[in-house]
């Protein structure tokens, strides 16, 4: 269950998500505290799974054009959107206008410039996987303090690891080049309940392959959803 507005967010919990093919395989899927909001494809938000799918958290994955007559009768309705596209498709992705926070992945370009301009026309930017330890802190450089936060893609729990105490890093004003290249996670557990809020209100989620053996993983280090 996610926190209370009154219970600042951990700084595991629900933070982890993956994409499924359809609804139905979302919520087969296991249910851990680290374990979030999953991904599904808007075209298969049309089956009828019965009356408890009205409460059902999931992110949006636009696969279609995003009609508004469309998005308005998804069920159930995404809390949040997600989309991929290309470098020379970002112009089209910063005009698109969803009933629910967007979060974008572009697949190319220059990253602290195109999540500048996604976070200009109030999306969230997505870092991919794959990009070097400079362009992801250039990048993190521009989302610290940015109002829309920003999503992220991981191969593994090294890598949400190393994208938590980067997160960390650029709210203080630390080595963000650093703290990637040597993540800490002495330093992630001792953060007071206030702080990690706080770095949750900027990464708002981590889309892995396997998000339970992921959260395995960081429990062996230390770090657990609470």
């Amino acid at each position: 269950m996610p926190p209370s507005r009154e219970e600042p967010r951990g700084l595991l919990t629900a933070l982890l998500t993956r994409r499924h093919p359809t609804l139905a395989d979302a919520l087969a899927a296991p249910t851990l505290d680290a374990i979030g909001d999953p991904v599904v494809p808007v075209s298969t938000l049309t089956e009828a799974l019965g009356e408890t799918t009205g409460a059902v958290r999931i992110v949006g994955e636009l696969d279609v054009a995003p009609d508004a007559e469309r998005l308005a009768g998804l069920r159930p309705v995404p809390v949040r959107y997600q989309l991929d596209c290309t470098a020379a498709d970002l112009d089209d992705a910063l005009a698109v206008a969803v009933p629910a926070p967007l979060t974008v992945y572009v697949d190319a370009g220059d990253l602290p410039v195109t999540a500048r301009a996604l976070v200009g026309a109030g999306h969230s930017p997505g870092l991919p996987t794959g990009r070097d330890v400079g362009e992801i802190a250039d990048f993190l450089s521009v989302l610290a303090h940015a109002g829309t936060g920003y999503a992220a893609r991981a191969r593994d729990a090294d890598e949400v690891l190393a994208l938590l105490a980067a997160t960390v890093a650029a709210l203080r004003g630390d080595d963000v080049r650093a703290a990637l290249a040597a993540p800490d996670p002495g330093r992630l557990t001792a953060l007071i309940p206030e702080a990690a809020a706080a770095v949750r209100e900027i990464l708002l989620a981590v889309e892995v392959d396997d998000p339970a053996g992921v959260a395995r993983d960081l429990a062996a280090l230390g770090l657990a959803a609470r």
